[in-house]
């Protein structure tokens, strides 16, 4: 076996089927691919699929050999775990139970949660215990299904570390819990990165490969869209830490050009990426 590098959804034209997607991402050379569920109500939709929808994208699956391995499940950004209504609180668990029975019938693996109490209201020690209390709650759901679930570093600062998400873990204390580190997210706050993949390399579920501008004194930083090279992260540090540290893990590259104008555009996007990040992969051992 080859360690496995997968494409975001998100990267791949939104209008395709997933017999489509999941082919196009075949095509490129990768071996999975992480679907999304965000705070959009057509994603979030999936959540209600019939058992045929379902059936028929794990045909899909099986038909182009190539898996969906990771789920990102982004709509707790609109339905925060933490949050101070308790409809909105009710709607969460509700959802998130909801996406651990889609994960067992498409057969996914890692569901990622979001590393935040709550995104659109006012935190605070109440958000806190609230976010750790669900996250109890929902962990004992995947240790009953056998799903992981993983934190993902975020682009807020409750979890923008992975030595947050340990004191989490410690916390929560679910074997069915992991970190999902986010490489952009974790340099943008500046983090020591040999300190993040070292402490934590025994918790990690998976790991995006992002860019990011950092925030300053002056700046909210960008989390999204930053050509890979031209933002904070040091990819040739990373990545050796990531070999000292003896990273067995897949890598997914996390990218947003689903709503370029062509097909050929999206591919030329996509290609870009692998050009830049692969022989640093290579050239590190990671292969």
């Amino acid at each position: 076996m080859t360690r496995p590098i997968g494409i975001y959804e998100k990267a791949m034209p939104r209008h395709f089927s997933w017999k489509e997607r999941l082919a196009f991402a075949k095509e490129l050379g990768f071996d999975f691919v992480e679907m999304s569920v965000d705070e959009d109500d057509s994603r979030l939709a999936r959540l209600n699929w019939t058992k045929e929808e379902r059936l028929k994208v794990v045909q899909a699956i099986y038909e182009t050999g190539i898996r969906i391995q990771s789920l990102c499940f982004s709509a707790h950004r609109r339905f925060p775990l933490g949050s101070n209504n308790p409809e909105t609180e009710a709607k969460s668990l509700k959802i998130m139970e909801q996406c651990i029975e889609l994960a067992q019938d498409l057969g996914i693996r890692v569901i990622q949660v979001a590393g935040y109490d709550v995104y659109y209201e006012e935190k605070s020690t109440e958000t806190r215990a609230r976010y750790i209390k669900n996250l109890r709650k929902v962990c004992n759901w995947a240790e009953q299904t056998q799903v992981i679930l993983a934190v993902e570093t975020m682009d807020d600062p409750f979890i923008n570390s992975v030595q947050k998400y340990l004191t989490i873990e410690k916390e929560v204390a679910s074997p069915y819990l992991f970190v999902y580190p986010d490489t952009g997210n974790i340099s943008a706050w500046h983090n020591d990165i040999y300190s993040e993949l070292f402490l934590g390399h025994l918790s990690i579920a998976g790991l995006h490969l992002k860019d990011t501008y950092a925030v300053t004194e002056h700046s909210k930083g960008q989390f999204r869209d930053v050509p890979f090279g031209k933002g904070s992260v040091d990819w040739e540090i990373m990545f050796n830490i990531l070999k000292e540290t003896n990273y067995q893990g897949p890598f997914l590259i996390e990218m947003w050009s689903e709503n370029c104008d062509t097909v050929e555009e999206t591919r030329a996007a996509i290609r870009e990426a692998q050009t830049f990040l692969y022989p640093l992969i290579e050239k590190a051992g990671l292969k």
